[in-house]
């Protein structure tokens, strides 16, 4: 086995009241994919800023290349040749792409930046990341999520980096791009660059890893794991310290005589999706399938009265709801657990019970003043009810885990007495304990009465959850049906056939 890359022994990092990282151990060699795992608050993303020259540790070693190494800032770390993809992608969306894949180490001459030298040398990078279609002279907002990717890995190799840290590089990509990800990433593999990976996606890990390391509670559990042959259920003990079950709950069937609470009709946007209709009964979950960009988002949001629909009605308990309007929805009893969470689900820096109160303030108001006490308690009890942890309604909602901070969102609902329940990628960027709890909440409000529209970009999530399940494909639902008679596979296979007969189409029209 070749000699160590990268080093780190006994890292340890402190906060006010919080030990981060207790000792963490972690070796990457060159060539290969090391996957890093474990659940929210376990110190991976702690152990990455370390690795980045953001935080520096209190105690431990880090060795690079042979060398004892101290990163002071980032910018030593990547001089070291450690470069870091964060989940939140640091570009500027207003500069060009080879700005971008420069910025901060800009080729200049007298202090001149040097135009067609940067694009030239910007092409070279993206032509050998297998990317070149894209253009050193574009604008970066213009790309897709995966040209943004890699650009940011373009970035990286701009730097001569060695070690490239990627931080949930999947998170938004679709499967046709996460294949291509998988491709540049064993380019990266095979011409020496060692990557440390971390995700939450086991079957990732699976394809793509060759060895890992566990974190759990700022402590390495396990180090140097072959991917492919540690079975699922050891590394879910490990990461969560219990057994968790990978299965979806038990299903139950709607009594066959209820009556639809929630029904959509018609519904259409202009240059966004077409003529959708479904419907879902009380204690019935039903998916929308489909890729990053189908329309998914877009027609949950649409329902919701965050964007006006154009034509069609949503109906809910026989009641037709004015369009474009949230405060409608939200009366008719709809609430909604959007996409982005943290940008459009939560106040970061208020406490959890202010966020779960968010959408029942009237309740706690008297003659223009809060109710303080009234609201803290209800909305205490609402978060005890999804087991929102640590059990502190006071807790700032920033500090809690990705989890934790899913669960304050279905709390808001739950106090709100809400009826139907959109939920739009429940368990993004959530561990796989936490995962298995959503889960299960979900069914458990399903079995209560609620009617569940789940949107996901994990296929099997949406078929493992859903009594029912639609499948979108370009603005339009191209399969209506029991989630029970239909497996992945049919599904890539119904949006692959759509997208290439609405391609027929254009061709014909031209």
């Amino acid at each position: 086995m070749p000699a160590p890359l990268l080093q780190l022994t006994g890292i340890v990092k402190e906060f006010p009241g919080v030990r981060a990282l207790d000792g963490v151990d972690l070796v990457v060699r060159a060539g290969e994919v090391h996957c890093l795992l474990g659940q929210n608050g376990a110190g991976k993303s702690t152990l990455i800023k370390v690795l980045a020259g953001a935080y520096q540790p209190d105690e431990g070693e880090i060795v690079m290349d042979g060398e004892h190494a101290h990163f002071a800032d980032p910018q030593a770390a990547l001089a070291a040749g450690i470069a870091t993809i964060y989940q939140e992608l640091d570009l500027v969306d207003g500069l060009s792409v080879a700005d971008n894949i420069f910025l901060g180490h800009e080729r200049s001459r007298f202090g001149f930046s040097r135009v067609s030298d940067s694009n030239r040398a910007a092409r070279e990078l993206l032509v050998s990341l297998g990317h070149p279609e894209i253009r050193p002279s574009r604008e970066t907002g213009s790309l897709s999520a995966a040209g943004k990717q890699i650009v940011s890995m373009a970035r990286a190799l701009s730097r001569q980096a060695q070690v490239i840290v990627m931080d949930e590089p999947s998170a938004v990509l679709d499967p046709d791009e996460v294949g291509g990800l998988f491709r540049v990433i064993e380019d990266l593999r095979a011409s020496g660059k060692a990557i440390v990976y971390i995700s939450h996606r086991l079957e990732e890990i699976r394809r793509i890893g060759d060895r890992l390391t566990v974190l759990k509670d700022g402590r390495t559990v396990a180090a140097d794991l072959p991917a492919r042959e540690t079975p699922t259920s050891e590394l879910i003990a490990l990461m969560t310290g219990r057994e968790v079950s990978a299965e979806y709950p038990r299903r139950t069937t709607p009594l066959p005589d209820a009556e639809p609470l929630l029904v959509v009709d018609g519904l259409g946007r202009t240059d966004e999706f077409e003529d959708v209709s479904f419907s879902v009964r009380p204690g019935e979950i039903v998916g929308l399938a489909g890729l990053v960009g189908a329309g998914r988002s877009e027609i949950v949001e649409t329902v919701y009265g965050a964007r006006r629909a154009d034509r069609g009605t949503v109906t809910v308990d026989g009641r037709t709801l004015r369009r474009g309007s949230v405060d409608a929805a939200v009366a008719a009893g709809l609430g909604l657990c959007p996409e982005e969470r943290k940008s459009q689900g939560l106040v970061l820096d208020e406490a959890v019970y202010r966020n779960i109160s968010l959408a029942s303030l009237p309740r706690f108001s008297r003659f223009g003043a809060t109710r303080d006490s009234a609201e803290r308690s209800a909305a205490h009890e609402a978060s005890r009810t999804v087991d929102v942890r640590p059990d502190d309604p006071d807790r700032v909602v920033r500090t809690l885990s990705g989890g934790n901070q899913q669960k304050v969102v279905l709390a808001r609902w739950l106090l709100r007495s809400c009826r139907v329940l959109l939920l739009d990628e429940p368990t993004r960027g959530v561990d796989v304990g936490a995962r298995s709890e959503i889960y299960t909440l979900i069914r458990t409000l399903a079995d209560e009465g609620l009617a569940v529209v789940v949107v996901s970009s994990d296929i099997d999530e949406v078929l493992g959850l859903s009594d029912r399940v639609l499948v979108v494909a370009d603005g339009r639902v191209v399969h209506s049906g029991p989630s029970a008679e239909i497996d992945a596979h049919n599904v890539l296979d119904r949006i692959l056939a759509s997208n290439e007969s609405s391609h027929e189409s254009e061709g014909d029209a031209a």
